[in-house]
């Protein structure tokens, strides 16, 4: 084997991509010295999207500070490559932030437009944002006041709307927004479906995790509704039933509005980054997986994505995961070539957490053995 490819999500609370590459990093070369071993940690667009580019492409890391879920002052990192600039929102608005104080009615998304202005000003046009683990359920709004967009109440107040006051929004003007965005492509990377309201909206499926009750719910949802007529009305896009607009609290309809930004399935958005066709180049094997691998795995998700383009390449894809799925046969039918699950012993995953980055080791190196043997 001359060139191996190791591409692979985190093992969600176990063991992180970057992790995954390390150990096959050093694994590899043991079984086929010879071998050029290409490592490319990805993420979802949550927490850690930011460290995985900076390891893949060698972008550059970029701290600043800004505004928090609730206002305070946090230290923020996004990563710039050339004029591009890759930024998870949870870095401003991730649940994690919060701990015990969740409450979706209450948090803004204001940093994350801080960091994209940052980003502009520091001379970037072209805005990769990840979509994932927010505290927030402002629709967007929060970043867009940073941006520039100007939200007026009935009695013509300005004012930065949050989940509580979304229905207080009377008029909505994007002028100076709009300047500050020319010549600018955003590309959001969102992986649910979600519409932004209704049973399968941003506040009745995302809510409860950020510390929302059915009442709580029920408002926020009204919001979100109420904010998609004024945007129907005074920008002239309609975002309610868009798929993915429910993601992150209503942030990818938000983008979609306020942005002018497009709604990209996160795998896509990842593999193009690194330049992922190229990569495949005299490939001899790619090695992929995540923590468990089922049927949702086979519908936009990291292994998804990585196997429509190794098998128009016929390069053999392995998934060495965490758990294998009794559905997650349809693997196969997508161009996955093998899996191995790096479950040993007959016990819950929480059993053996620290043990797993030995387990992952041996699944790998059971793997490369077998290929050595052929």
């Amino acid at each position: 084997m001359k060139k191996c490819i190791i591409i692979c999500d985190s093992f969600k609370g176990t063991l992180s991509s970057i992790d995954i590459c390390d150990i096959a990093r050093a694994s590899v070369p043991s079984f086929f010295p010879d071998c050029q071993v290409v490592t490319v940690p990805v993420a979802d667009g949550g927490e850690g999207t930011v460290e995985c580019f900076i390891r893949a492409i060698g972008a550059e890391p970029v701290t600043v500070s800004v505004s928090g879920p609730y206002g305070e002052a946090v230290t923020a990192t996004y990563a710039r490559k050339g004029e591009q600039a890759i930024i998870e929102m949870a870095a401003a608005a991730g649940l994690p932030m919060v701990g015990e104080r969740k409450n979706p009615e209450e948090t803004t998304t204001y940093g994350v437009g801080q960091l994209i202005a940052h980003a502009i000003n520091e001379g970037c046009t072209q805005i990769l944002l990840g979509l994932g683990g927010s505290a927030t359920n402002d629709g967007g709004c929060g970043c867009a006041v940073a941006l520039g967009v100007e939200f007026f109440d009935a009695s013509g107040n300005a004012f930065t709307p949050v989940g509580a006051t979304l229905g207080n929004i009377a008029r909505i003007d994007d002028k100076k927004a709009k300047a500050l965005l020319k010549g600018i492509s955003i590309s959001v990377m969102c992986d649910v479906e979600n519409p932004l309201c209704g049973p399968m909206g941003a506040a009745p499926v995302f809510g409860p995790q950020k510390g929302a009750d059915a009442e709580m719910v029920a408002r926020l949802d009204a919001g979100l509704h109420h904010m998609a007529q004024v945007i129907a009305s005074d920008l002239q896009v309609k975002i309610e039933n868009v798929p993915g607009a429910g993601a992150a609290g209503g942030m990818g309809g938000g983008c979609m509005a306020f942005l002018g930004a497009q709604l990209k399935q996160g795998i896509e958005c990842i593999l193009d980054t690194v330049q992922f066709d190229a990569l495949l180049e005299g490939a001899d094997l790619v090695i992929t997986g995540e923590g468990r691998i089922d049927s949702q795995s086979v519908n936009g998700k990291v292994i998804s994505g990585i196997a429509k383009r190794t098998s128009a390449r016929r390069i053999p894809l392995v998934a060495i995961v965490g758990s294998i799925a009794d559905d997650a046969g349809a693997g196969y039918d997508l161009g996955v070539t093998a899996m191995f699950s790096i479950d040993r012993p007959a016990q819950d995953f929480r059993e053996y957490t620290d043990k797993n980055a030995l387990y992952y080791q041996r699944t790998l190196e059971d793997v490369l053995r077998l290929i050595k043997a052929l």
